[in-house]
């Protein structure tokens, strides 16, 4: 992407005021996106965002700067202006470059920008027909196809220079019933670090017809009642309470900080025994996979708890530092625009020894919640606010009418000691997480499990 030369003198400039290590991230991410309404094209978009970001540390002082202008003039006046900010206490010389080579964890077997968009259409056009199929009440069909194409450059002051190109593809179909008086919606996105493969790993009919009978189910739906009560939360998306309130409290963004429920506790026990939780960035083509982080490390299976044990944090180099612990290769970003830090990749809760069948016939009273929706989270307390987006009520241990309006009230480090079965059945699910690193790809998941006890919020 830049020439040796261009990326070691711009970081010889970095180092010349005592920085005790400098980093050039180089970015050229080409973006397509189709989008219909009722199976008609609504938005044809295709972008090209190319830029470099330059970070350097004094001891845990950390000064970022970044540009779209990768002129070698350019970058070295950068560099010496970002330097100029501050002293370090003795100058440092550039390392060697070694090269690393990636790999070859998420092979591509069809690029999408080789695809015309008359075929993505096609497919759109077939889920948004599939869901109108399904059922009369359905009204309204949105589809969309995202590919986006991410070359990236990484060398520091170390001698590290490491690239990847990563590519990336997401189906997504909402469909929305209706009746007289209500309306309600079932959402579905499958996706991953692949190319436009992804139509051969998905059926697209049957993924927007799954939408429509989230959408169709819950416009019948009563209203969730309130209270304290068991709650089954299935796999797949379920995964997101995990992520949100438990996930990102184990991130050193926020444990360096002390600003997390769970720093501090290395070695110690956090959660039900029945827990094991890890974050993978090396599972083949999972969307949060890649074959190094944003500091050119290699990503790699963090077992994050085992057992019900703490036994690793998700570290990035300075957060590393400010805690004396070796980064993980979790440091990511969204794009060159902003400097990296310690983020989850794959996470998900470990599989268990129960049947879903056996979770439900051993709740005599509570709350299946088949499919989660949004929420919020305080990272430095874990309490969290989840919706329900399709749930039913568990009676006499049968799953029976589904309810609506319901959400999920806790605090993650309490949830954890909470789950008593876990399940076999684990599946991942695909999402967006925003943090001070910008939106990245996440995968979140689980097996289906059960919260002995939450607080249930609804209408009911």
């Amino acid at each position: 992407m830049l020439k040796k030369s261009v990326v070691e003198n711009t970081l010889t400039a970095a180092l010349e005021t005592g920085a005790d290590f400098a980093e050039l991230y180089v970015e050229e991410t080409r973006r397509n996106q189709i989008g219909m309404v009722n199976g008609q094209v609504e938005t044809a978009l295709g972008g090209l965002d190319y830029g470099a970001g330059l970070r350097l540390f004094f001891g845990n002082r950390v000064i970022y700067a970044f540009t779209n202008d990768t002129a070698e003039e350019n970058l070295v006046r950068l560099a010496k202006e970002t330097a100029a900010t501050a002293k370090g206490a003795r100058l440092y010389a550039l390392a060697e470059m070694q090269k690393k080579y990636c790999r070859g964890i998420n092979p591509i077997a069809l690029y999408p920008n080789s695809v015309e968009k008359k075929k993505k259409a096609q497919y759109l056009a077939a889920a948004s027909a599939a869901a109108f199929a399904y059922d009369s009440r359905i009204s309204q069909t949105r589809t969309g196809f995202l590919d986006v194409t991410k070359d990236v450059l990484v060398a520091n002051s170390l001698g590290v220079w490491a690239e990847e190109q990563r590519v990336r593809s997401r189906f997504t179909v909402e469909a929305v019933a209706s009746s007289a008086s209500e309306k309600q919606s079932g959402h579905q996105g499958p996706g991953g670090s692949v190319g436009f493969e992804l139509f051969r790993r998905i059926d697209v009919e049957e993924v927007a017809r799954e939408a429509a009978r989230t959408a169709v189910t819950m416009l019948s739906a009563k209203a969730c009642p309130a209270g304290r009560m068991p709650v089954v939360i299935d796999n797949g998306f379920g995964g997101v309470i995990f992520h949100e309130a438990c996930g990102h409290g184990l991130e050193a963004t926020a444990v360096a900080r002390n600003a997390s429920v769970f720093a501090g506790k290395l070695g110690q026990e956090i959660a039900s025994p029945l827990v094991t939780a890890i974050d993978d960035g090396t599972i083949p083509n999972g969307w949060g996979s890649a074959n190094m982080d944003d500091e050119g490390m290699p990503t790699r299976k963090n077992v994050l708890i085992e057992k019900g044990i703490l036994k690793t944090y998700l570290i990035d180099k300075m957060n590393g530092r400010k805690m004396g612990m070796e980064p993980t290769g979790s440091a990511r970003r969204e794009n060159y625009r902003f400097a990296p830090t310690s983020r989850m990749t794959n996470t998900f809760l470990a599989p268990g020894a129960s049947t879903p069948e056996e979770i439900i016939r051993a709740t005599s009273w509570g709350l299946y919640a088949k499919q989660m929706g949004g929420g919020s989270v305080d990272p430095a307390t874990g309490s969290f606010n989840f919706a329900v987006l399709e749930g039913y009520l568990i009676r006499n241990g049968q799953i029976c009418e589904p309810v609506r309006g319901a959400t999920l009230i806790g605090k993650g480090a309490e949830t954890l000691w909470k789950i008593d079965m876990v399940g076999n059945n684990l599946k991942r699910a695909q999402g967006m997480c925003g943090s001070i690193s910008g939106s990245i790809p996440t995968d979140v998941g689980q097996p289906m499990i059960r919260v002995s006890e939450m607080t249930v919020g609804g209408r009911g």
